[in-house]
């Protein structure tokens, strides 16, 4: 008896930019469903007269595997497009994924850019006044901490491991501190954070997370597609 294939497959589309979802228990199952999806958008394309940029169509695969796995590329050759070969690092509106879905690069890149943008700020006290701790401290919390927790719901979540992620933020607190009261680099981080008024990045991140789920739950749209999925059953994503 022939037994039908388990996938599930989805798509978004960000104005000028799709993307493609495939889940299955197998990688040529999933490159089956990703051909599939990509010749149709392909030829729909086609008939309103508009192209697919070759040059910037990626295949990425995710899997919970802990051993060794191969990677299969996505062969587009028989509808001529070219053969797209996975990489170990994929980069999507901003936001920095691995296989398996370790942020560690992601917060890595985005508190070194956070530190970056706290040391030119050091140039606006080369004015004749100068910046007083609580200018400096309103920079902090109104730029530095943004760019630092841009997209922070990607890996802040219930029983998520935070041990990596809290030491790199509370690195960068202690930086500013330091800079805002311009104090040695010896004074203690639990002093000089309660001299500037910031609260535990912990805290400040479950703040944020509560907030995040509020907004959600009142979103005015029914038709979001976080507000879709929600409550459905977990992916696991190939």
């Amino acid at each position: 008896m022939f037994k039908k294939p388990q996938f599930t497959d989805f798509y978004f589309y960000f104005v000028d930019d799709g993307l493609f979802v495939a889940q299955s228990k197998s990688f040529q199952l999933s490159n089956s469903c990703l051909f599939c999806s990509y010749n149709i958008t392909s030829n729909l394309l086609s008939q309103f007269g508009l192209l697919a940029e070759y040059s910037k169509t990626e295949v990425f695969h995710f899997t919970r595997s802990q051993g060794a796995f191969n990677l299969s590329s996505l062969d587009l050759s028989s509808i001529g497009d070219p053969i797209l070969y996975p990489k170990n690092s994929w980069r999507y509106l901003g936001f920095i994924f691995n296989r398996k879905l370790i942020f560690h690069n992601y917060i890595d890149f985005y508190s070194n850019k956070a530190i970056s943008t706290m040391k030119y700020m050091k140039i606006l006290g080369n004015l004749t006044r100068g910046l007083n701790p609580q200018q400096k401290y309103l920079l902090y919390r109104s730029c530095t901490m943004l760019i630092a927790l841009y997209g922070f719901q990607l890996w802040y979540y219930h029983r998520a491991p935070l041990l990596y992620s809290l030491k790199m933020l509370n690195k960068l607190q202690r930086r500013a501190a330091i800079w805002i009261l311009r104090v040695f680099k010896i004074s203690p981080s639990l002093g000089i954070e309660a001299i500037t008024g910031s609260i535990p990045i912990n805290l400040h991140l479950q703040k944020l997370s509560e907030r995040s789920q509020l907004y959600m739950h009142f979103h005015p749209s029914k038709s979001h597609p976080l507000l879709l999925h929600r409550g459905q059953t977990k992916f696991t994503f190939i």
